[in-house]
């Protein structure tokens, strides 16, 4: 599970990255002007941003007549929280552990 999940922490790790995800999980999909209207992010980098989050699994790309939109694909994201779910739970573990050590 955590092997699968490392690409989408790593893509995530990324401000940009970040604030895309955080966009497109507000509405419905979005063009590439869409996502860098009022903003100081050129065409090419949201591009290449977007590139990294489609490697991951979090966006894809649909083609609207001569338009390519942008959407947020929750399930890799839905992985990756089960990943963090499971590293939580080893963490409580291990501090039950420590505080029964402390405690004897």
């Amino acid at each position: 599970m955590l092997r699968h999940s490392a690409p989408i922490f790593a893509a995530l790790g990324d401000e940009t990255r970040l604030r895309l995800i955080a966009v497109l999980c507000a509405g419905s999909a979005m063009s590439i002007a869409q996502l860098t209207a009022g903003t100081e992010i050129t065409r090419q980098s949201v591009t290449q941003h977007l590139q990294v989050l489609a490697n991951a699994g979090l966006v894809r790309d649909v083609k609207v007549g001569r338009e390519r939109l942008w959407a947020f694909e929750p399930a890799h994201l839905e992985e990756a929280r089960r990943a963090l779910d499971a590293i939580s739970g080893q963490w409580d573990q291990a501090l039950s552990r420590l505080k029964a050590m402390v405690e004897e």
